[in-house]
């Protein structure tokens, strides 16, 4: 093993996004670290640091995206093989975080998952958190270790203000829960605001949808931090039109983009879907969908991670 100095930044990645993560490194002006992921014959995950990590800071970045159970397993036995190995700190860097849905009980009988994730991921070894733009975030008060989410939006809002300068301008949310985040965006583009009312007799399913808020004669934005099998979103699209909007046009972080989502999105009045890659878009989406613009946030997370290395403030990123 070579020499290394103590508190060195390593950053160490997974299967489920590797070239966010080879962004993220090139940012940072670091090699990614030795590490061999693969699976045992049965189907296990194996994992193997192949370099000396003692006293290291190390941040190990993963998606747990689809699919999520092997890639949440990758990013706790990687985290584990660090915390063995003496690392002087480990940081989950997880630009996707699965399982974020169910944050509460919201019927009897179900699971809190995200809880029992952040359980998980705090007793793999993790000493801190980075994400972005969490389903809801109260998900970080389930950490008893640091957390810091951030936001895509200033990657999104750059891109926006070009797209839509010199139109009238209404931000829409396509939920109740998701008002926060569309007046965020209202504001940086001094747009108007909107929300769709829906309800949903069960999970990804929308039964009723009613627009409050004036859109005639304006450039609709649809903004969410994820797109699913793109139900809402498409359904939400045709409210919008019938209200008098002039175009549509969808905003959401994750492309999760589960079927029958392209044919949904292909079939839509919906002109342009903007969204970044804290998830790898699967060989479907790329091939089938003309209309979607994918930014990328590893500029963002490599910054955030370099301020956190440096013991600085993540939070002015933002102000």
């Amino acid at each position: 093993m070579s020499d290394r100095v103590k508190d060195e930044l390593e950053i160490f990645t997974g299967n489920s996004n590797p070239a966010l993560a080879r962004e993220i490194a090139e940012h940072l002006g670091v090699k990614l670290g030795q590490v061999e992921v693969g699976r045992f014959p049965d189907g296990e995950v194996l994992v193997e640091v192949r370099e000396n990590v003692r006293g290291g800071d190390c941040f190990v970045i993963q998606s747990t995206c689809t699919p999520p159970n092997e890639n949440l397993m990758e990013l706790l036995l990687l985290m584990d093989a660090l915390r063995r190995a003496s690392a002087g700190r480990i940081t989950a860097v997880i630009p996707y975080f699965g399982y974020a849905r169910q944050d509460r009980k919201v019927a009897p009988r179900v699971p809190i998952s995200a809880k029992l994730v952040a359980d998980l991921i705090t007793t793999a070894g993790a000493s801190r958190v980075l994400t972005v733009d969490l389903h809801a975030g109260q998900i970080q008060g389930f950490f008893n270790i640091p957390v810091d989410n951030l936001y895509a939006m200033p990657v999104l809002v750059q891109y926006l203000r070009k797209r839509v300068d010199g139109h009238r301008v209404a931000v829409v949310s396509p939920d109740a829960g998701g008002v926060e985040r569309a007046r965020a965006f209202a504001r940086r583009l001094n747009a108007d605001l909107a929300i769709i009312d829906k309800r949903r007799p069960r999970a990804s399913e929308v039964s009723e949808m009613r627009l409050v808020g004036d859109v005639r004669d304006s450039f609709a934005l649809l903004v969410d931090d994820m797109i699913d099998t793109a139900g809402t979103i498409t359904e939400a699209a045709k409210v919008i039109l019938e209200a008098g909007a002039r175009e549509v046009m969808a905003c959401a972080t994750h492309p999760i983009l589960s079927d029958p989502a392209c044919e949904r999105l292909n079939a839509s009045s919906i002109k342009e879907l903007v969204t970044t890659n804290t998830i790898p878009l699967r060989a479907k989406a790329q091939a089938e969908l003309s209309n979607l613009k994918v930014l990328s946030v590893g500029g963002l997370i490599a910054e955030a991670i370099r301020r956190i290395h440096n013991e600085e403030s993540v939070s002015s990123l933002f102000n």
